[in-house]
Parts: structure tokens; C-alpha cells; sequence
């Protein structure tokens, strides 16, 4: 049989798989960070599920490929380390807030309040599923189980977890950081997450770590109106 067309070779690599959910999000993310609040036909809130709903189909149709999410993790001591990291992350992720530690604007801003100031609880189910579901999956395959393991092997699937090297490690840290407006708070995520990753060699662990970080986050912005964290 022929080769493939390069067209399709975009959508049939293991880097592919991993890096598609990612960048339609981003895609989506820049797409609502343009239109901001020109879009009246409808409330552009709720373009917020365009970035949601096109990650999380590719994240089913790419799903055979990910066999980092095939070993169920079972360790206790995993647990509460991964329970402790997601805990960390988070107060770092509120407490890093000088001007200096920051760069730029998020891109769109996301505030799930009625024309009364009263709480809209289906924006907010919406910006909580996509952030403690979907962006915690989607991203750490992306930075943690692609990026990371890529800087040291092209053929990354190759290379355990536990020999990444402390570059790579520190490199994708760092690249990680530069998708959020707070600098070192990513930095210090992108650390954490990473070497809980590299730690345990289960990306469930470095993905729960996450989710509970943004579980706890949108639980703190809601609870005390930190819109600008949304």
C-alpha cells in the first residue's frame, strides 16, 4: 500500500494524538479572545464550550492511542503525594500574584454573573467541567507526556517517564508557563506536575494533581468573585 498523504500523517502520529485536543483548545481560546464582546446575537460566555466540546471529541477519537491512561494508578503513598501536589499548586497559583510574576492579560476573561450580579450555575458548571475534566487530560498529555518526554526522545512512547531528564523537565516547565499569564506560578506548576509525573511514571497521578488544582481554584474564585483567575 501507498504511504499515507502528508495531509493525513498530521492526524496519524502519537505527537499528533497528544497535540491536536491542545491546540484546538488554544485555537478556540484565541478565537473568543478576538471576538470578545462584539458577539451580540447570543451571550459569547457560552463560547466558551467551543473550546471545550472540539478538545474533548479529539481527546475520544485519538483515546485508542493513549496508553499512559491504560494503568489504573493504585499506590496510596502516589495519592497523597498527588493530593498534597494539587494543594500546593493551587495556593501557589493565588498566593504568586505580583505584578512582576505576571505577563500580559488572559486572553478572555470569563465571569458567569446575570445582568443582577446573581450567580449563573450553568456557566459555571460549563467553565468547571472544561477545568477540572477536559483541561487536565488535555494538558498533561500535551506538556507532560508528549513535551516532556519529546525534548529528550523524538520517539518518545520510548522513554519512561523516569528517565526524563532534569532538562526536559525544567524545559517544558518553562514552555508550559509561557500559556499562562501568571509566569511563576506556571513555572512552578509545570515543576510539580512534571515531576510527580516523572516520579510515580503513571500520568493519572500528575493529571488528578491537576484537576484537583483547578477543582480547588474555580471552588475559590466562585466562592470569593476572583473573576480575574477565570
Amino acid at each position: 500500500m501507498n504511504a499515507p498523504p502528508r495531509l493525513f500523517a498530521l492526524f496519524s502520529t502519537d505527537a499528533s494524538a497528544r497535540a491536536w485536543p491542545f491546540a484546538l483548545f488554544i485555537a478556540a481560546l484565541a478565537l473568543r479572545g478576538a471576538l470578545g464582546d462584539t458577539t451580540t446575537a447570543f451571550d459569547q460566555r457560552w463560547l466558551y464550550a467551543l473550546q471545550v466540546a472540539p478538545a474533548l471529541v479529539a481527546l475520544m477519537i485519538f483515546a485508542p492511542r493513549f496508553d499512559e491512561l491504560r494503568a489504573a494508578p493504585a499506590s496510596a503513598g502516589a495519592w497523597a503525594a498527588t493530593i498534597g501536589a494539587g494543594g500546593a499548586v493551587f495556593v501557589l497559583w493565588i498566593t504568586l500574584d505580583a505584578a512582576w510574576m505576571r505577563i500580559g492579560q488572559p486572553v478572555a476573561s470569563f465571569v458567569p454573573q446575570a445582568a443582577d450580579g446573581s450567580l449563573r450555575l450553568d456557566l459555571i458548571a460549563l467553565r468547571s467541567f472544561g477545568a477540572v475534566i477536559v483541561v487536565p487530560i488535555m494538558e498533561e498529555l500535551f506538556w507532560r507526556s508528549f513535551l516532556m518526554r519529546w525534548i529528550d526522545r523524538r520517539a518518545f512512547r520510548e522513554l519512561a517517564p523516569q528517565r526524563v531528564s532534569w532538562f526536559a523537565l525544567m524545559a517544558s516547565a518553562g514552555v508550559f508557563a509561557l500559556a499562562h499569564d501568571r509566569w511563576l506560578a506556571g513555572v512552578l506548576a509545570g515543576l510539580v506536575y512534571g515531576l510527580l509525573y516523572r516520579h510515580t511514571g503513571k500520568l493519572w497521578y500528575a493529571i488528578a494533581a491537576h484537576a484537583l488544582t483547578n477543582g480547588l481554584l474555580a471552588a475559590w474564585v466562585v466562592a470569593g468573585a476572583h473573576w480575574e483567575y477565570w
